[in-house]
C-alpha cells in the first residue's frame, strides 16, 4: 500500500513514516502544500495523510482539491487545533477523518486500517514482511525492493519467503534444502548457493544495503546491517 503524508513538522514525519514502514507500507513525503498537490495528483495513492497547517497551500484548501479530482482516495487531516469548528471545516473539506496533535501511533494505524478497509476492502497487513526497503506480500506472492518491482521465479520466491519468515535467523543448508525444497533432496548438493546467489542478483544489486548474508560455515540470514 502507498501512502503519501504531507507534513511540514520534521518530528512528527519521522515517527509516521518509520511507523508506517516498520507495518510494510510504502511511504512518500512532502514537505508543504504544494509539493504535496503536485503527488497526489500526478501519483495513485492509497491513502493520504495531511496536516492543516502547511506552507505553499493549507491542508484544507488540499483536502478539497484532492477529493474534487480524486473523490476515492482517503484522507485523514493532522492538527495541532482540536477544537468542534477546525473539526467541521475539516470534514466539509472532504476528510474522512480527524486526528489531533499529539497523538500515538497506535491511533493513527487504527484509524488508517479503518479507511482501509472502507475503500479498498479486507487489508490484511499481517500478509506483508518488510526488512528495510524490501517488502514481500505473502497472499499476492509479490516482491518489491527499493519501490521496484522483483520478479522471482517460483523456487526463488520460495527461497525468499523463507528466509524472510526467519528473518534475523541463520539459516543452514540442511534448514533451507528442507523446507523449500523436498526433505530427501540429495543434501549433497550446492543448489542452496547456486540460488542464494540468484536471490542476490536480483535483491541486493538493485540498492546500496545488502539483506542477504553469509554466516561462514552455518549458513545464511536475511536481515538489515
Amino acid at each position: 500500500m502507498n501512502l503519501l503524508v504531507v507534513e511540514d513538522e520534521p518530528n512528527v514525519v519521522s515517527v509516521i513514516s518509520r511507523g508506517l514502514t516498520d507495518e510494510g507500507f510504502t511511504v512518500s513525503i512532502a514537505p508543504d502544500g504544494l509539493i504535496g498537490k503536485q503527488m497526489a495528483i500526478e501519483n495513485n495513492f492509497d491513502l493520504i495523510i495531511l496536516d492543516i497547517m502547511l506552507p505553499g497551500i493549507n491542508g484544507l484548501e488540499l483536502c478539497k482539491i484532492i477529493k474534487d479530482l480524486k473523490p476515492s482516495t482517503p484522507v485523514i487531516m493532522l492538527t495541532a487545533l482540536g477544537t468542534t469548528e477546525n473539526v467541521v471545516n475539516g470534514l466539509d473539506n472532504g476528510a474522512d477523518d480527524y486526528l489531533v496533535k499529539p497523538f500515538k501511533f497506535a491511533e493513527l494505524f487504527a484509524r488508517i486500517r479503518m479507511l482501509l478497509r472502507r475503500y479498498h476492502g479486507t487489508v490484511n497487513l499481517d500478509q506483508i514482511i518488510s526488512i528495510a526497503d524490501l517488502q514481500i506480500n505473502l497472499s499476492a506472492k509479490t516482491v518489491n525492493r527499493n519501490k521496484t518491482d522483483v520478479v522471482l521465479t517460483a523456487t526463488e520466491y520460495r527461497l525468499l519467503e523463507y528466509m524472510a519468515k526467519n528473518k534475523g535467523k541463520i539459516l543452514s543448508r540442511i534448514d533451507i534444502l528442507e523446507n523449500v525444497w523436498d526433505i530427501d533432496f540429495n543434501l549433497g548438493t550446492n543448489v542452496v548457493d547456486v540460488y542464494v546467489n540468484y536471490l542476490r542478483k536480483k535483491i541486493d544489486k538493485i540498492a546500496d544495503q545488502k539483506l542477504i548474508h553469509t554466516a561462514v560455515g552455518l549458513g545464511y540470514v536475511l536481515k538489515e546491517k
